[in-house]
């Protein structure tokens, strides 16, 4: 990417990397981590005309999710102002997007993809 001067960087996170999460310190810690790096990584790399930005999904309807204890995975629901998990195709589309064209001039971002969990 550096050598051709073009490039799209996507790192995928989790909300937890932005608000936290009870009982899961490691999982928050490491998720906040890709949060600076991202950053990191779009500064150095933007005069390349490589852009670096961050998926924080919430709540997704995935193999991990499933395998929540019920009652947990009830109290997550009454949070997300939506009321439903994601769906694996809502990620894979804001993925696409950054990978194109249309998304030349972003860069260094963080977006969730969480349902409104984190307002």
């Amino acid at each position: 990417m550096v050598r051709q001067h073009y490039g799209r960087i996507i790192n995928i996170g989790s909300v937890a990397g932005l608000r936290g999460q009870a009982g899961q310190c490691n999982y928050a810690a490491s998720k906040a981590a890709l949060v600076g790096f991202t950053k990191a990584c779009a500064r150095e790399l933007a005069s390349r005309n490589i852009t670096v930005n961050l998926i924080a999904p919430g709540l997704i309807d995935t193999d991990l999710s499933s395998a929540m204890p019920p009652a947990m995975r009830e109290e997550v629901l009454k949070r997300i102002p939506l009321g439903r998990t994601g769906v694996p195709e809502e990620v894979a589309s804001l993925a696409a997007f950054l990978a194109s064209k249309q998304a030349a001039y972003i860069t260094g971002t963080v977006i969730p993809v969480d349902g409104g969990l984190g307002m």
